[in-house]
């Protein structure tokens, strides 16, 4: 089964989440900041990492650059969900390996259609 690991100090937002991930069928690790989330890759890769960018101990940027020099770090997409909206923070997150971006708050629909995009699910599902 796919898997997806959702990074997010808040527990509601890993909740919500959840929810909708599992409904697109992952399975679901959840972390509550970058350095628990790189512990939770160094066990087992996840295929999809959907990722806060503010987060105390280790902030999401930085977790997905040491990620992405794990062995096989550079497999799973990675999907950044955030408050920040500035084009430097989205360029710093791609260049940093994201492959995606989305806004919070987000709905089924939105994480859909960016898991779609980046070729984790097969056809973006209605909300």
């Amino acid at each position: 089964m796919r898997t997806c690991l959702v990074v997010d100090d808040s527990s509601v937002v890993r909740k919500i989440a959840r929810r909708i991930l599992e409904e697109l069928n992952f399975q679901i690790i959840e972390a509550e900041n970058g350095e628990r989330a790189l512990d939770a890759c160094r066990r087992a890769m996840p295929t999809a990492v959907l990722l806060d960018w503010n987060m105390p101990v280790m902030d999401g940027h930085e977790f997905l650059l040491h990620l992405r020099r794990l062995p096989g770090g550079d497999l799973p997409k990675v999907v950044f969900c955030t408050t920040e909206n500035n084009v430097d923070h989205i360029s710093r997150a791609l260049e940093a390996g994201a492959d995606e971006y989305i806004m919070k708050p987000f709905d089924k629909a939105i994480i859909a259609a960016k898991f779609h995009e980046v070729g984790l699910i097969a056809a973006a599902m209605p909300a």
